[in-house]
């Protein structure tokens, strides 16, 4: 009966086991979250280490002395050890490997610099750069703007380091002036994508009532309220937003004002639930729920149960889908430059046959609604278009074949194009 004291009592605990920080230090400085030590480890004994470390060095020197003031500032701190450190040497070094091909096709094929402005997750804008080839795009660098004036000079000369750092010979309107004028052989040329979704805004803005061609357009701004009330008034309500989901497999689109086309990909959702919206604003749910808001639950119902307004819809979609087709196809990673020129013409035929079709006007009728599109299409054009595009048409032998000569009457090969010539040679 007799019980044996354990032999834990009385003894020092053994200190506790200490982590490397490096995950953690290194994830914090590329701003991403920490990783755990396993996914360090793994990936540095997936490559093959040096059997030595290297020379010291005047980098070496200066991690070496904030690891000591780390070490004096943080208690428990373990340091980490060389091969540890040299895992994420490895893994920049194995990035810049399998980049190389990429790279060395730039001095032969060319290299086309973009730039655009962005914000993240924590809204904080940022500039960033790519390098963009036929064999696809490659990101650069990225600049925090936070607090500074994004004018024509600063965005010229972070340009101009970024072709500095690539090489000029290897190679936004106000900053390109400048890049070309110290590099003439680099030609500025704007988002394709950007002059387009500019056109559309231009469409669907609201206009001064006093503009002489307010009453041709404020319909279109009044059906993209309407949408944009309808949808605003079930999704900000939960249980009319349950109510929606017990009558559709779809959801609604919560679109930001930067994305491309923004007011056609919300109008297209709005066609593709239509059946369910319908069926919802006539159910006795909606009559039950409907009495927090009465006016604008019965505004609603009386929109969608609209036949005219759903036409007026559609009619928008209609002439604005070769718009929102060009969109998509120049919207890509592949290179589309010798094809813009035929694209610009080609939209803005469909877009007349749709306006005119509608109107049952004969093409040699003028229609004033397509003129003030045809106007805005043609003025978003024409400050975009560079000799860099009628070039690209020029060297496209597509254009030379008898077919696509045969394919409209009156076309000729773009060598005997005057209008092409001559905004070749501008």
């Amino acid at each position: 009966g007799c019980v044996q004291p354990c032999p834990c009592i009385g003894q020092p605990k053994p200190p506790p086991r200490l982590r490397p920080l490096v995950p953690l230090l290194f994830s914090v400085r590329c701003g991403r979250p920490p990783l755990p030590s396993s996914s360090v480890s793994a990936s540095v004994l997936s490559r093959p280490l040096p059997r030595e470390p290297p020379p010291p060095s005047a980098a070496a020197a200066s991690f070496l002395s904030r690891r000591r003031l780390v070490a004096v500032r943080v208690g428990n701190f373990l340091s980490p050890t060389t091969l540890l450190l040299l895992g994420n040497v490895q893994e920049k070094a194995h990035v810049e490997r399998m980049l190389q091909p990429i790279k060395e096709t730039w001095s032969s094929k060319g290299v086309s610099i973009v730039s655009d402005g962005w914000s993240d997750a924590q809204r904080c804008p940022l500039l960033n750069f790519l390098a963009v080839t036929e064999d696809g795009p490659m990101f650069l660098r990225a600049i925090n703007t936070e607090g500074i004036s994004k004018t024509k000079e600063y965005i010229s000369e972070k340009m101009l380091a970024v072709i500095m750092r690539l090489g000029h010979k290897m190679l936004c309107r106000a900053a390109g002036i400048i890049v070309e004028q110290k590099h003439p052989h680099i030609l500025w040329t704007p988002r394709v994508v950007h002059t387009l979704n500019l056109a559309l805004k231009n469409i669907c803005a609201a206009r001064d009532s006093e503009d002489v061609l307010y009453d041709e357009f404020k319909w279109i701004n009044q059906i993209i309220g309407d949408a944009s009330m309808i949808k605003n008034f079930i999704m900000n309500h939960s249980m009319r937003l349950s109510m929606f989901n017990e009558y559709s497999k779809l959801k609604f689109l919560a679109i930001a004002d930067t994305r491309f086309a923004s007011a056609i990909v919300m109008l297209r959702r709005f066609i593709a639930i239509k059946d369910a919206l319908s069926v919802m604003v006539v159910s006795e749910k909606w009559s039950a729920y409907r009495e927090d808001n009465v006016g604008q639950a019965q505004f609603v119902k009386e929109k969608i149960v609209n036949d005219l307004w759903w036409d007026d819809v559609r009619y928008f979609l209609d002439f604005t889908e070769p718009i929102y087709s060009m969109i998509r196809a120049a919207d890509t990673d592949k290179p589309c430059l010798h094809l813009i020129y035929e694209m610009w013409d080609t939209m803005i035929e469909k877009v007349k046959s749709v306006i005119y079709r509608h109107e049952r006007k004969e093409p040699n009728e003028e229609s004033i609604f397509y003129s003030a599109v045809y106007d805005i299409l043609v003025n978003r054009w024409t400050k975009s278009n560079t000799p860099l595009h009628c070039l690209a048409h020029t060297l496209n032998p597509k254009y030379y074949t008898d077919a696509w000569v045969n394919e409209v009457p009156n076309q000729v090969a773009p060598h005997n194009d005057e209008e092409i010539s001559e905004m070749r040679n501008a």
